[in-house]
């Protein structure tokens, strides 16, 4: 009997772990993301935003050209002008890229094309309240997105 006794106190006990374990696992796994991303590195070899279009742009959105670079998409809130750059991974010889951003109504866009060493861009357009078509090339590979960050609406959708 008292082996009986014993073994449902240590099943009481297991069971009380187990269940308090399962009650904190939610607010571990929602703290190790926030946790994985404050210490979390850009990619090595990863483009990076230059700054070149100017003060007072932030990135809103951003697209990874394959292996050879990202394309960013800025805003400046003060302005309501958005901007678009194509950064290379790894600077070196002349290669053709592009920077493209417009929107649909009325058709409008902006484009700088031709063989750049580093990037392409950077292109502006006040697009205040109108969602942006945006796109970046790298030696004939391409990315953007169409009709993103329309207006008040959230960004990197």
């Amino acid at each position: 009997m008292n082996n009986i006794r014993r073994a449902a106190a240590i099943g009481a006990a297991v069971t009380a772990t187990a269940c308090a374990a399962v009650a904190l696992a939610p607010a571990a796994v929602a703290a190790e993301p926030a946790a994985q991303r404050a210490t979390a590195a850009p990619k090595a070899g990863a483009a990076q935003y230059n700054g070149v279009c100017g003060s007072g742009y932030a990135v809103v959105n951003s697209a990874q050209i394959g292996t050879k670079g990202t394309v960013f998409l800025t805003y400046n809130s003060a302005t309501g002008k958005n901007c678009v750059v194509t950064v290379r991974n790894k600077p070196g010889k002349a290669v053709h890229m592009t920077a493209s951003l417009g929107f649909a109504s009325p058709t409008t866009t902006v484009t700088d094309t031709g063989y750049f060493t580093t990037y392409a861009g950077p292109v502006h357009l006040d697009a205040r309240g109108l969602c942006v078509t945006w796109r970046g090339e790298i030696s004939g590979e391409v990315a953007g997105k169409n009709g993103t960050n329309c207006g008040s609406l959230a960004a990197n959708r």
